[in-house]
């Protein structure tokens, strides 16, 4: 039983022995391995011409714009022009009931003939007067009071005079006429509508060539639009309409609001747009296009090359080393490795993207392949990982026959 008992031990030590080397075999063979080579497409970093713009939300207004409303009462009795017509400064558009108007202006014409006559008489009486005075034939007194009507008369006629000039502005208020040239709206009257002075509308006209648009900016931006009143280009401002089309016309500021609202911090800006063909309408809405002044000659690369972590941008940079081999050090040993770089991005353009700063030009980008690399990790042009060779058609299982 003792040598059977020795015998059955002796394998089983042995076994643990074996097994015991293998796994350090194993281990050893997987420290000294190289690690992983990743296959990657690169780009070189080119300089271009980045021309872009800020985006501003605006809202297209006439530079004029009026409300049309009677200074005198009464009823239409004529509307000379069509909805939508265009018209010209001091053309007619409505009228009101004339006949009361006309009439108070007749009266004050009457008046001032009137008192003109009074004054004529006035004047010979005076005159008389004082001829009798050197002959001591009057009496002071009469003289004087003759020199009093005179006055009087004088003064009613200056009165009849003013009130002619109130009858014939309330007669010519009687007719509204276009205060500038421009574009009539909808009427908001009919012929025989009562309106009240100052308060019944009656249309809005406004001037559309030139037309502008109102945006909103924040006041760190100021200054920026200081400046760019001050050196304005015709490719400083443009239009983005609702369609998505570009508007062919520049712009240039032509006011800032002279202070900023305190609830929002924020500032009006009107840049003004030349539009002869009415492309452009009161209330439309379109984005106004502003010009970086940071765009220029710009590192531009494909923008699927950028990586974001925890809202910073990153690239993987292929670059070329130089080293001494470990096994023979008299030897130099060339390897190709990805640098991850940190850069500041600009905006879009298509496909590709503006870097700021962090590569320059001539660096070569890692397109695809960099999803698993790792600062420094080796690598080597050539197909990422799962990527069918060019020209490989993918093997098929022959169909069964029954």
């Amino acid at each position: 039983m003792k040598k059977a008992y020795i015998y059955l031990i002796a394998p089983i030590a042995a076994m643990a022995i074996v097994s015991c080397g293998g796994k350090s075999d194993k281990a050893a063979a997987g420290a000294a391995a190289p690690p992983p080579v990743t296959p990657v497409s690169i780009v070189e970093a080119k300089t271009g011409d980045a021309v872009y713009y800020d985006q501003y939300q605006g809202t297209v207004v006439a530079v004029n714009s009026v409300e049309l409303r009677s200074q005198v009462g009464g009823f239409i009795t004529n509307i000379y022009i069509k909805d939508g017509d265009n018209v010209q400064k001091g053309q007619a558009l409505y009228e009101i009931d004339r006949r009361k108007y006309q009439a108070s202006y007749d009266q004050a014409a009457a008046n001032v003939s009137n008192a003109q006559a009074n004054l004529v008489k006035a004047q010979k009486d005076i005159d008389r007067y004082n001829m009798l005075l050197k002959a001591d034939a009057v009496a002071r007194q009469t003289v004087d009071n003759a020199t009093a009507a005179y006055e009087s008369a004088k003064s009613q006629v200056a009165v009849a005079k003013a009130n002619l000039s109130s009858a014939a502005t309330d007669l010519s208020y009687s007719v509204i006429k276009a205060p500038f040239s421009g574009r009539i709206g909808i009427s908001q009257v009919k012929l025989g509508t009562q309106v009240s002075p100052g308060t019944t509308l009656l249309n809005t006209i406004s001037a559309e060539n030139p037309i502008a648009v109102d945006v909103v900016i924040n006041e760190q931006d100021i200054n920026r639009f200081y400046d760019l009143q001050k050196h304005n280009t015709d490719s400083t401002f443009r239009l983005k309409l609702s369609n998505d089309s570009i508007y062919n016309k520049p712009g240039r500021i032509l006011a800032i609001d002279r202070g900023v609202n305190n609830q929002t911090g924020t500032v009006k800006v009107r840049v003004q747009f030349d539009n002869p063909n009415d492309i452009l309408k009161d209330g439309m809405s379109a984005a106004l296009k502003v010009l970086n002044n940071k765009s220029g000659e710009r590192v531009i690369i494909p923008y699927k090359a950028i990586t974001e972590q925890m809202g910073e941008f990153f690239v993987f940079v292929y670059k070329d080393t130089t080293m001494k081999s470990k096994q023979d050090t008299t030897k130099m040993k060339r390897d190709t490795i990805a640098l991850q770089k940190k850069v500041a991005i600009g905006p879009r353009l298509s496909d590709q993207v503006v870097i700021m700063n962090g590569i320059k030009a001539g660096d070569k980008v890692i397109t695809e392949g960099f999803q698993r690399l790792r600062d420094s990790g080796k690598v080597t042009v050539g197909p990422p990982p799962g990527a069918a060779a060019p020209g490989a058609a993918a093997a098929k299982p022959a169909e069964k026959k029954n």
